[in-house]
């Protein structure tokens, strides 16, 4: 899910059959990186991936709602 209605990753794009637990990725997701993450509607911040032509490394991993709620504890 994106984090407002007003959202949009591309506006008319063109996607093949997804089936569901597909996997997508997105370039320069803005407020979608850490960088600009907010947590103000719960939902926990995604993974993040370095790709380095055909090699990757996870560099955070993705957050949990466990992650959430224990800081308000």
């Amino acid at each position: 899910p994106v984090c407002e209605t007003s959202d949009a990753f591309q506006a008319g794009a063109r996607l093949p059959q997804l089936s569901a637990g597909a996997l997508l990725a997105f370039g320069n997701a803005g407020a979608y990186g850490m960088t600009m993450a907010s947590q103000y509607n719960s939902r926990p911040r995604a993974a993040e991936v370095l790709v380095d032509g055909d090699s990757y490394q996870v560099i955070r991993t993705r957050e949990t709602y466990a992650d959430l709620i224990q800081r308000e504890l």
